[in-house]
């Protein structure tokens, strides 16, 4: 497994400027690249420790590297079709409090359903068109949800008009203001926000972190002041300080020191 983090991947210190690749962001957007506010400092685990701790649970170094994700591929995501983001965007909305394999199992149905994702062609759709995805047994026929497809789609092409295309707006954003991307997500997204939309930039591939159950119980016990449950901005602005001082201390990608920190702890199973 190599450590270092692509040398494409842009990284952002708190207090320095708005990147000037990423025009036209709104101005929550602007405020959360100028840097996260600041925390108080406290002692933290290092992640040396953490890792040593995963290697044990899992079997060694070598049984460790075989659990991490793919290595976070810039040039890839940058790649990435806007109707496979919003396809993407849409599975994650509709598996948010439901059963994802029943999600996994009707996913042809959505595509064909949904025209193929494709984002220009569904923000011409007429309302009867919505209205009758209601009674389409080959999606689940949540209103709210369905709807979001609209929303999203819309949203898709903003981004895509302001940067060519919302993958090469992921891989220009830095892992190392993944919250002011979550916020983002929220305010110009539909239904994107929480976990949501952390799935959502899991699942794309950008590299960054999860605060799943297992990663909030490693950051906590690695000593930070974090709720269980990590809701607030104050605490996400926490968790993203010590994701990037460990990014700083081990080189590793986000992905990685996310999974790394979700085994080390909990039921001893290969994924979070």
């Amino acid at each position: 497994m190599s450590p270092a983090v692509s040398s494409a991947s842009p990284q952002h210190a708190p207090g320095a400027p708005v990147p000037p690749d990423l025009p036209g962001l709104d101005r929550i957007a602007e405020f959360w690249c100028r840097g996260l506010p600041s925390t108080p400092r406290v002692h933290m685990t290092s992640f040396k420790t953490i890792r040593a701790r995963a290697e044990k649970r899992k079997g060694g170094p070598k049984a460790l590297d075989k659990l991490m994700p793919d290595k976070p591929d810039l040039k890839r995501l940058a790649r990435l079709g806007d109707d496979r983001i919003l396809a993407e965007m849409t599975k994650r909305v509709f598996c948010a409090g439901f059963a994802w394999s029943v999600i996994d199992s009707k996913w042809d149905g959505f595509e064909a359903a949904f025209l193929h994702f494709q984002p220009a062609k569904l923000s011409f759709q007429p309302e009867d068109y919505w209205e009758g995805l209601l009674r389409d047994a080959r999606i689940v026929r949540n209103g709210a949800k369905i709807m979001s497809v609209r929303d999203n789609a819309a949203f898709v092409q903003e981004i895509a008009k302001e940067h060519g295309s919302f993958g090469k707006f992921l891989a220009k954003w830095p892992p190392s203001n993944e919250v002011g991307l979550l916020d983002l997500l929220t305010k110009r997204g539909s239904r994107l926000g929480g976990n949501t939309g952390q799935m959502l930039l899991r699942f794309v591939g950008w590299d960054g972190f999860v605060t799943s159950k297992d990663v909030v119980a490693c950051l906590r016990d690695a000593g930070l002041d974090i709720a269980e449950e990590v809701k607030s901005k104050g605490d996400l602005a926490k968790v993203q300080a010590q994701f990037n001082a460990w990014a700083d201390e081990t080189g590793l990608p986000y992905t990685y020191l996310s999974r790394i920190c979700a085994l080390s702890v909990g039921e001893n199973r290969s994924e979070h």
